[in-house]
């Protein structure tokens, strides 16, 4: 059975990463959430104070990407892989709404998004591969076999979002929330290089009403068409 590369782009909060996960468990195949690595460089720049509010040292931590070292290992009490920057678990750490407001910002910088580019690239080369985030099928794999283009509409992902924040223990309103999703919205759309954009061979997903199962069944579906095709 040959195997194919499956690019899932989408809106923040779209639960790109919760489908590609367990879309990469029921195809056997490797998932690498690309989010979460500009999410590890947004991190990195906080923890180093070259970003904060009011003031981005854009140049500085562009010097630095070479000091950062992003991976993936495999945690079977959790049933997938965690994000490791430089040797260290930062896994929670990534997921606050302090790092979510942050990496947008990260995002735009075109050397992060080269450095990045060319890692996730390699990650693919063998194919069999589920990768999630904004320029996956118009960019990192342009002629990847099943691309998917996830949305719903702001309201429903700050919902979502709000929801996921809470039962983690942060303490926030929906309001900030919102805010933050519908300005990532802006600023991934807006942005020079690589903005978040359909593919004109994506299939469009608005899962405003959907369940993860349906979502999960009709790409499944999708997948199993092109891989025996």
């Amino acid at each position: 059975m040959s195997k194919i590369i499956i690019a899932i782009d989408g809106f923040s909060s779209t639960g790109k990463s919760t489908i590609a996960k367990q879309l990469a468990n029921a195809l056997d195949y490797i998932y690498v959430d690309t989010g979460a690595m500009y999410r590890a460089v947004a991190y990195f720049a906080l923890k180093h104070n070259l970003i904060g509010d009011g003031f981005f040292k854009e140049d500085e931590l562009v010097n630095r990407l070479e000091d950062i070292s992003i991976k993936f290992k495999f945690n079977k009490a959790v049933g997938f892989a965690e994000v490791y920057l430089n040797g260290i678990n930062i896994e929670a750490d990534i997921r606050t709404l302090r790092v979510s407001k942050f990496v947008s910002p990260v995002a735009t910088l075109s050397a992060v998004r080269s450095k990045l580019v060319e890692q996730q690239q390699l990650m693919g080369k063998d194919k069999g591969i589920v990768m999630d985030g904004r320029d996956i099928g118009t960019v990192v794999f342009p002629d990847a076999e099943l691309k998917i283009f996830m949305t719903a509409s702001a309201e429903t992902r700050a919902k979502r979002r709000y929801k996921e924040l809470l039962d983690r223990g942060h303490k926030l309103s929906y309001e900030d929330v919102l805010e933050n999703v519908t300005t990532r919205d802006h600023i991934d759309s807006t942005r020079e290089d690589s903005p978040l954009v359909k593919a004109e061979d994506a299939i469009e997903i608005d899962n405003s009403d959907l369940t993860i199962k349906a979502q999960l069944e009709t790409i499944i579906n999708l997948a199993n068409q092109r891989i025996n095709a």
